[in-house]
């Protein structure tokens, strides 16, 4: 198993307010002062296998929508209020970076904030609970409680960000402003539509937020390996589609006012089916784990036994792992029971979490049986955050980051108070480090109550 991750963190909080939410906001009132203003929030809730998670939504949707038009207006005035592109490329690793030639990206680090060794994901190293992490600042376990909370100012957009359609309630983020996942859209067509909103004269109702999302390198990383071409591909498109997005905010002449956070949620590990762990091989040694108890499995083992059964979870972990030195590739995986994860995971408090979780070193997956057919090899996330091939790429750029300057490695949970101190947002508790975007950020408002 790897070796723990040194970070510092704040206390954990069980509500929060995401940087994306709802509230109605009056097109035809003037816009706030930015150094007075403060953002609507609200707290989204929603279950996945994993454990409960946070959606996102849209701040403050204004009662008259935004007319993106196909041609900006020029000159472009000043925009009245701080301005937050945040994107993500799912799935991609820290060094992709370096696989192919990437202008767009090292023009974004070299005139801004990188982490130099990578950011850290929040385990498990999968979607959604980093893109929820990055959106409200806790650890998964944490954020199971509802809250909301409006004080809203700004508009905001989200586009495909992870969980950002979820119906809450009687509450939805309408179509206009909450793009329903559809991986067919061009990538081109997804940045089109988040400069179109700069094509107006009136830069108050600009989204003050707006994040863009990309599947890719995420999807040819798991059909082929992080090693492939075909990656390597995918990470020049996505350079091309920063580089879009710059020529287009140069065009409409704020690409200096505007604060771009480039990030992904995880990274990508190579896998084969030669390096798999197969629970029914444990049958011959004297225990079973059935198929319906398994939540989640391959990168990381999740079993939910049902509670009439006759051993407890304490139990099966005991057998499991003495199983586990027996069978082939056993020694790659081991069980716990929740309560005694390492605390650095951040993987306990929530009954959605299995009671019994399985750490699978990586590279190796774990499953009920084997497949018939031929070999397969891909790639895989899900594994111990510690893992550095888990890592992915954090870059900031704009007005309110420091210039060529590398910052030490961290958890994405930073990254909700790095949003929040940009558009001077009172933020909700997290588990962010207190102080910590004074290392990024080259200034930052501070909150007026």
């Amino acid at each position: 198993m790897p070796k723990p991750i040194s970070t510092q963190e704040g206390n954990p909080s069980t509500s929060t307010k995401p940087l994306l939410s709802p509230e109605t906001y009056n097109s035809s009132t003037p816009p706030p002062n930015p150094a007075a203003a403060a953002t609507t929030a609200a707290f989204i809730f929603m279950s996945v296998l994993i454990a409960a998670f946070l959606a996102l939504s849209t701040i403050g949707i204004p009662s008259a929508p935004i007319h993106l038009t196909a041609k900006a207006e020029s000159p472009h005035p000043p925009l009245k209020h701080p301005v937050v592109i945040m994107i993500s490329a799912d799935g991609f690793r820290f060094g992709y970076q370096f696989k192919t030639k990437t202008p767009n990206i090292h023009r974004l680090i070299k005139g801004g904030v990188e982490a130099r060794h990578g950011l850290i994901p929040v385990f498990p190293t999968a979607t959604f609970p980093n893109h929820y992490a990055i959106a409200t600042g806790l650890y998964p376990p944490t954020t199971e409680s509802l809250t909301v909370v409006n004080d809203g100012r700004y508009n905001a957009s989200t586009y495909f960000w992870p969980g950002s359609e979820v119906v809450r309630g009687k509450w939805k983020c309408e179509e206009y402003f909450c793009k329903r996942f559809n991986m067919t859209v061009p990538f081109e067509e997804r940045v089109d539509t988040v400069l179109k909103y700069f094509n107006t004269s009136d830069t108050g109702t600009i989204p003050a937020f707006m994040t863009l999302y990309f599947q890719d390198p995420d999807s040819h990383g798991h059909e082929v390996g992080p090693d492939d071409l075909e990656v390597t591909e995918a990470v020049a498109r996505i350079d091309a589609m920063v580089g879009r997005l710059i020529r287009g905010l140069e065009e409409r002449q704020v690409f200096n006012q505007v604060n771009i956070i480039l990030l992904g949620d995880h990274g990508m590990a190579g896998v084969c089916d030669k390096k798999v762990i197969f629970l029914d091989d444990l049958k011959d040694q004297g225990i079973e784990i059935r198929k319906e108890w398994v939540i989640f499995d391959y990168s990381v083992l999740g079993i939910f036994p049902p509670r009439d059964f006759n051993l407890t979870p304490t139990e099966i972990v005991a057998r499991m792992n003495k199983g586990l030195e027996k069978i082939e590739n056993g020694k790659h995986l081991k069980v716990y029971v929740k309560e005694k994860l390492p605390a650095r995971l951040h993987y306990i408090g929530s009954d959605r979490i299995p009671p019994i979780i399985g750490l699978v070193d990586e590279g190796y997956t774990v499953t009920q049986s084997g497949p018939a057919g031929k070999e397969y090899c891909g790639g895989d996330h899900g594994y111990d955050n510690a893992y550095f091939s888990m890592r992915t790429i954090f870059v900031g750029h704009g007005p309110y980051f420091k210039k060529g300057v590398k910052v030490e490695s961290f958890v994405n949970v930073e990254i909700y108070n790095v949003v929040t101190s940009i558009l001077n947002i009172q933020g909700a508790p997290n588990n962010g480090t207190k102080g910590f975007p004074d290392q990024v950020l080259s200034y930052h408002q501070p909150v007026k109550g």
